[in-house]
């Protein structure tokens, strides 16, 4: 009986279909707090791999968080890592996507770029042009003038918006924008954040009141000084009566001082603050600050109680 050999058996390895262009992702979002960065790299990236759909995949990532569009891609870190890339031959990609203009580029930045993109032949698709980017195509070199400019307006109008709308709170309602008190000066809660959804939060706003026991300093420092002291003398005779300088008073926001004492500087600088003096500079414009108005009432009142 003859008996069957077994035969191996033969493996056919599929041919992987062609992936076609390699691409790098680029994307950028403006800043830490207020974005989130894993939405802001998907709905980025969703654009642009639609732009590349049937043509290519994406093999390299390079994403920017806290970058405004205003820095030149040489100080974004990211960006900079897909410039010093293009020189790299084996850098496995052979042109960048990016999900939208204005997310990549300000002002002239893609003129500036585009012969070092040239240089090394490496492709920009772009979604505004639902391709590559033709230097010798008039429309596309006209369009994408237009998008530079449309990206500096925008930044612009943004800026502008935000100076309105910062000078109404600081007028109308005369809310703290942050930064520190100045001496004389304390916080103060002033109710839940006009915005419904910030104020579900629990954010509040906060304005400037003063300090009942540092205002009766500073108004000191006022009438010394307009009776003719010096600042020198002024900030001795602080220091004499032991009277806590701002650092002191408050070490929490003035780590960089040392606060030992009073200095000439540090007198200088508040004499030299309208803030205490009824006015204060919003965008260079003078305007009438009644916290300020409040503060010197307030201080003179505590300055007559101690006397």
């Amino acid at each position: 009986m003859d008996t069957a050999v077994a035969r191996p058996r033969t493996r056919y390895q599929a041919t992987s279909k062609p992936l076609g262009i390699p691409f790098a992702f680029y994307g950028r979002m403006s800043t830490r707090e207020f974005q989130d960065r894993l939405s802001s790299a998907r709905w980025q990236r969703d654009f642009a791999e639609d732009v590349i759909d049937d043509r290519g995949v994406i093999v390299a990532e390079f994403f920017d968080v806290g970058e405004s569009r205003q820095v030149p891609w040489t100080r974004r870190p990211q960006a900079a890592r897909l410039l010093a890339a293009l020189a790299d031959p084996g850098r496995g990609f052979d042109a960048v996507v990016v999900g939208e203009f204005e997310r990549a580029f300000y002002g002239n930045q893609f003129r500036d770029l585009a012969p070092l993109f040239n240089l090394y032949g490496v492709q920009l698709w772009l979604p505004e042009l639902n391709g590559p980017v033709d230097a010798s195509n008039e429309f596309h070199l006209s369009l994408l003038a237009l998008l530079g400019v449309h990206s500096k307006r925008g930044v612009q109008r943004s800026r502008f918006r935000a100076k309105a709308a910062m000078r109404a709170q600081v007028v109308e309602q005369g809310r703290h924008l942050g930064g520190r008190p100045p001496y004389g000066y304390r916080l103060a809660g002033a109710g839940p954040h006009p915005n419904r959804a910030h104020a579900k939060w629990g954010r509040m706003t906060y304005r400037l009141e003063p300090d009942p026991s540092a205002a009766p300093h500073v108004h000191w420092m006022f009438a010394q000084r307009l009776a003719g002291r010096s600042i020198a003398g002024i900030a001795r005779d602080l220091n004499d009566r032991r009277v806590p300088c701002q650092s002191r008073v408050d070490p929490g926001r003035n780590p960089h001082r040392s606060g030992t004492g009073w200095t000439l500087r540090t007198v200088a600088a508040i004499l030299a603050n309208p803030r205490y003096t009824g006015r204060q500079v919003w965008n260079r414009q003078h305007t009438e600050n009644s916290q300020a108005l409040m503060f010197i009432r307030l201080s003179r009142s505590l300055l007559c109680r101690s006397s």
